[in-house]
């Protein structure tokens, strides 16, 4: 059984694309260091309507009960608010 972390933030208006790289150049190297973390994920959402929210998600798969991962905190200047982080667990409902 694994704990997995949710991290989501949205981008400063037009800096989605600095966001990310932050998160290649920074954050990514940052979880790769850490012993328990298995696998990392990132995601951005989709332009809808011509409407780009420019959100990330960042998904990291951790070992159980390690739960003092967490990222690194972006500069403020490439987020419109913090992030917001939640922990879950695997439910085995299949």
């Amino acid at each position: 059984m694994m704990d997995t972390l949710m991290w989501e933030t949205k981008a400063a208006s037009g800096r989605s694309a600095e966001l990310a790289d932050w998160i290649r150049s920074e954050a990514l190297p940052a979880l790769r260091e850490r012993p328990e973390v298995k696998r990392v994920e990132v995601f951005a959402s989709d332009t809808v309507a011509g409407i780009d929210d420019e959100r990330i998600v960042v998904i990291v798969i951790a070992s159980p009960g390690k739960r003092e991962t967490e990222l690194p905190a972006p500069p403020p200047s490439l987020v419109a608010r913090p992030p917001h982080a939640w922990w879950f667990r695997r439910m085995d409902l299949l």
